[in-house]
């Protein structure tokens, strides 16, 4: 099959599982193709899947990756303020590191509003279906919601990095009170501390509960570097750390903190 192709049969295999849904038109326009799959990707349930879906998948997420380009962070300056802390701007599932951190909800299966911007639906349709399903199997196994400021470990799957780590950060509805801000700090203390017991050497953290979970950003940012610092003078094992920016308001905010 070529990419295109794959592309279709993933697209027919996803509309097969739901029968309201059978007589969609695939569209012509690829863009809209690769709308319509991560749509797909983003409302299905975590059930079992066939070993011919999950190699055309991996296959075809793998080479989509790879198109959109990669990013080693062994390539990346590091700041000022630290030597083992880099800030650096642009899409988290494009990065080359050991663990990437998704800024999760207490369900931690991933987002199922189709092709929602957030950074949890980013991560889940780049790494494909089998990441829901790994999410499934330990909350499953748990048995309850996960609490905030706490963090759970998968396998990557497609993503250029080798693991993600999935924490759940405090949702700030009013006012911004020191439980929001402890359960932020609690949110990266988990994510360094799950890094430390798997031998990570690095993780890329994005902006925690700053977007859907409305956490004002310069106050967030603030308690990520004095967290991630902190941990640092008493860790010699971490080698890099990311913060990893999208908008150019977060990175003007990081600048000024970090330089």
């Amino acid at each position: 099959m070529t990419h295109n192709e794959k592309r279709i049969y993933l697209i027919k295999e996803l509309l097969l599982e739901l029968p309201q849904h059978r007589d969609i038109e695939i569209p012509d326009d690829i863009e809209e193709q690769k709308q319509l799959l991560r749509s797909l990707m983003n409302i299905r349930l975590p059930r079992p899947v066939g070993a011919e879906f999950l190699k055309v998948q991996d296959e075809y997420l793998s080479e989509e990756v790879k198109r959109r380009g990669i990013t080693d962070i062994n390539t990346l300056p590091t700041t000022s303020v630290n030597n083992r802390i880099i800030l650096w701007r642009g899409d988290i599932t494009t990065l080359k590191v050991d663990a990437i951190v998704n800024a999760a909800n207490s369900a931690l299966r991933g987002c199922f509003i189709p092709c929602h911007s957030c950074v949890d639906n980013i991560i889940h349709s780049v790494s494909g279906v089998r990441l829901r399903l790994a999410c499934d199997e330990l909350m499953t196994k748990q048995g309850y919601d996960e609490p905030t400021g706490s963090a759970k470990i998968t396998p990557a799957f497609n993503l250029p990095c080798r693991y993600v780590l999935h924490t759940v950060g405090p949702i700030v509805s009013g006012k911004l009170t020191k439980t929001h801000c402890r359960q932020l700090a609690d949110c990266y203390k988990a994510c360094l501390e799950l890094a430390l017991e798997n031998k990570l050497k690095s993780v890329a953290f994005c902006c925690i509960s700053t977007g859907e979970f409305h956490f004002p950003q310069q106050k967030a940012a603030e308690i990520a570097v004095e967290t991630v610092i902190d941990f640092l003078k008493n860790d010699t094992w971490i080698e890099k750390i990311v913060f990893n920016v999208f908008k150019q308001e977060d990175y003007d905010i990081y600048k000024t903190i970090l330089y």
